[in-house]
């Protein structure tokens, strides 16, 4: 049955995506910003809409209360990476715009990166890493100040169920250098939707947002730490399974402070 339902989820994105990506494409030539992300962001939870009821996924988010809630209020979302899901869950989810930072060959994904491409997004050449970054706070200065929030995966890349990949500072270092707080927001994603996994199970994936995290007078690697410490210990509350043999506080501390 999980394949069944995979199979034909794959076909409802498939089916929903084109025509969505190209009326977007063209509603782009005449409107820009928080209207045309209206219309993404309409595709997002008609994704989000067939995941709970093709595959049987559902929901529970908490913490929403410590997100910002002026128009022009910045934020800096730092997320757990473990699978597609949160890709689509997150903007679904967020009452602000979302800006994600990606890298460039993302952008010739048919359908999915044309129309990523006339969104207000942060694409980069990840080899080039200095000249990135630069682009990721003048763009990211940009979009904050017109209250659109800024996404990064602070791994990097996604991460297997009940593991942890390496946080980069990026996001902590655009945090500093703005001035906008961070929020850390772990996902339990992989328990539903497996890292390059064709086939969904049902169940519940838990969104638990934490609170603010300012940068002022901090240092980007050690503001990350502490970024870390509070994703990777709310991982092992939410999905306790995936990490039975690993102590959070331990593991975390000792990560930590192998770094330092």
């Amino acid at each position: 049955m999980p394949f069944i339902r995979s199979v034909l989820h794959m076909l409802w994105m498939v089916l929903t995506v084109i025509p969505w990506a190209t009326a977007l494409i063209i509603v782009s030539i005449f409107v820009r910003g928080d209207r045309l992300w209206a219309v993404a962001a309409g595709w997002l939870r008609c994704a989000i809409w067939g995941a709970r009821f093709i595959l049987g996924i559902q929901v529970r988010v908490t913490g929403m209360e410590h997100l910002p809630m002026g128009k022009n209020s910045g934020a800096i979302l730092l997320v757990k990476h473990q699978s597609t899901l949160e890709t689509f869950l997150l903007p679904a989810l967020m009452p602000h715009p979302l800006a994600f930072v990606f890298k460039k060959e993302l952008l010739y994904v048919p359908f999915f990166g044309w129309s990523m491409a006339r969104l207000d997004m942060i694409h980069i050449d990840r080899s080039l890493r200095a000249r990135a970054f630069s682009k990721v706070v003048s763009q990211g200065k940009e979009l904050l100040a017109r209250g659109v929030w800024v996404i990064m995966f602070p791994e990097g890349t996604r991460i297997p169920r009940g593991q942890r990949g390496e946080y980069k500072s990026g996001g902590t270092r655009l945090a500093i250098q703005t001035g906008a707080p961070v929020f850390p927001i772990a996902v339990s994603s992989a328990k539903c939707w497996p890292r390059k996994a064709f086939v969904k199970y049902p169940g519940i994936v838990d969104v638990s947002i934490g609170p603010a995290i300012s940068g002022q007078g901090r240092r980007p690697e050690e503001m990350m730490r502490e970024v870390e410490s509070w994703i990777e210990t709310e991982m092992h509350r939410l999905d306790p399974e995936a990490y039975a043999a690993v102590p959070a506080v331990d593991a975390v501390g000792a990560e930590a402070a192998s770094r330092l």
